[in-house]
């Protein structure tokens, strides 16, 4: 048996702990913890009267600076820590805020380390009050922004060389779109041609195109397309199309032959999982010498109609009804039409990019093809380089209405007196 003491407790036993030395333990540990957070914080402290004296500071600050407590306290004001743009800055801004909302909070600084360095931070500052509500001091947190800084400097060069990328990238498809067009328009004898090309954007190469080209026996080919879908996939079938339809006027001018001849083609080499296709109209100019004007044969693809301008002031609609789009079935319907170009008379041509702009509308309703139609009767009569002009100043001011590149073509033959003024 081990021997006891008179209250009954042995000897050589550890002494039993009661209530009030557990609360007392929990105290001292709890104040240790407080003093030890404050002191090595994952972010800087400092407190400073209110004419900005330190009177404060923690050792996670002093880390980061590279300074001893003594240096500091009751020697500089805060603003004393901060670079030339920052002092300026805490003067005519930080300050004056502070002492108005009573809290200025995620303010980007730069503070002066003891070696000359820079510390970029992010400060949180604070008026404290007393009971009687007036201020006395200021408690300042203060977050290491070194890693943000330097991902705000990664992002900044990303982005500075994302825009270089996309002005190159501009730049090629301003020169990738120039080579798909003529670089300027045939002359035709007797007529007046005008043609326009209109960029909804120029980060991507749009598909429309068009041509005008001479041919055997004095007459002239010209056609007017829209590939689907934008981008270099889709300019590849615009080269194929235009010289395939070029190629294909040479064999054989028919319009309708030629654009079968490009039905062919395009499905042939598009028929797999990315099937391209486009919408063209095809004509051929045969001068009347008689007459002194121009019989047209068009055949389309599933475009959009062109319209007649006539010298009187009439305008018509030509539809090639039935007319398929080129590229999607092996044999393909081709609707053809025949007019006549009088003097005075001005065939338009256009892409749909035209018609299905948002804004392209008028006062009593009508839209898209009505739109247009009832445009063109206000212009006429007119010349291909008037209705040129006038569709272009159209667009223009449609801003970002446009969502698709259009491409216009126009031909006019010139009346007798303004023939002989030219």
């Amino acid at each position: 048996m081990c021997d006891t003491d008179r209250d009954g407790k042995s000897e050589g036993s550890p002494p039993v702990v009661g209530p009030s030395d557990d609360q007392a333990v929990f105290s001292a540990l709890l104040e240790d913890s407080a003093e030890d957070l404050y002191e090595n914080a994952p972010c800087g402290y400092l407190s400073t009267t209110l004419d900005g004296r330190i009177a404060k500071i923690n050792r996670t600050l002093l880390n980061w600076l590279g300074y001893e407590n003594g240096d500091l306290v009751g020697r500089k004001d805060f603003a004393d820590l901060l670079t030339v743009g920052g002092r300026i800055y805490h003067e005519t801004h930080f300050g004056p805020l502070l002492r108005m909302q009573g809290e200025v909070s995620g303010i980007a600084l730069e503070l002066k380390t003891a070696g000359g360095g820079r510390l970029p931070v992010l400060v949180t500052s604070v008026i404290r009050r007393g009971n009687d509500g007036q201020p006395m001091l200021i408690r300042t947190t203060v977050f290491d922004a070194r890693d943000r800084r330097t991902y705000e400097s990664e992002l900044l060069r990303a982005r500075k060389e994302s825009d270089r990328e996309r002005e190159r990238l501009k730049r090629l498809n301003a020169a990738l779109q120039k080579a798909l067009l003529p670089p300027t328009l045939v002359d035709v004898p007797g007529l007046d041609v005008a043609a326009y090309y209109h960029v909804a954007s120029p980060d991507e190469v749009g598909g429309d195109f068009y041509d005008l080209f001479p041919l055997a026996s004095g007459t002239w080919g010209f056609f007017l397309g829209d590939v689907c879908g934008k981008g270099a996939a889709a300019a590849a079938v615009t080269s194929l199309a235009r010289y395939t339809l070029r190629a294909a006027a040479v064999y054989d001018p028919d319009p309708a032959a030629a654009l079968a001849n490009l039905n062919t083609v395009l499905n042939h080499e598009y028929n797999g999982d990315d099937p391209r296709f486009c919408t063209v109209i095809f004509g051929l100019l045969t001068p009347d010498g008689d007459v002194g004007g121009f019989r047209v044969t068009l055949a389309s693809g599933g475009h959009p109609p062109a319209l007649l301008m006539r010298s009187d002031g009439r305008v018509d609609s030509l539809p090639t009804p039935d007319g398929q789009l080129i590229g999607v079935l092996p044999d393909a319907h081709i609707a053809t039409t025949t007019i006549r170009l009088d003097p005075g008379d001005t065939l338009f041509l256009h892409t749909d990019g035209l018609t299905e702009a948002h804004t392209l509308g008028t006062a009593d309703g009508r839209y898209g093809d009505e739109a247009l139609l009832a445009f063109a009767q206000d212009l006429a009569p007119t010349t291909a380089h008037d209705t040129v002009a006038a569709i272009r100043d159209l667009l223009d001011s449609f801003g970002t209405g446009v969502d698709d590149d259009t491409a216009v073509l126009a031909f006019n033959v010139p009346r007798r007196g303004s023939e002989e003024q030219m």
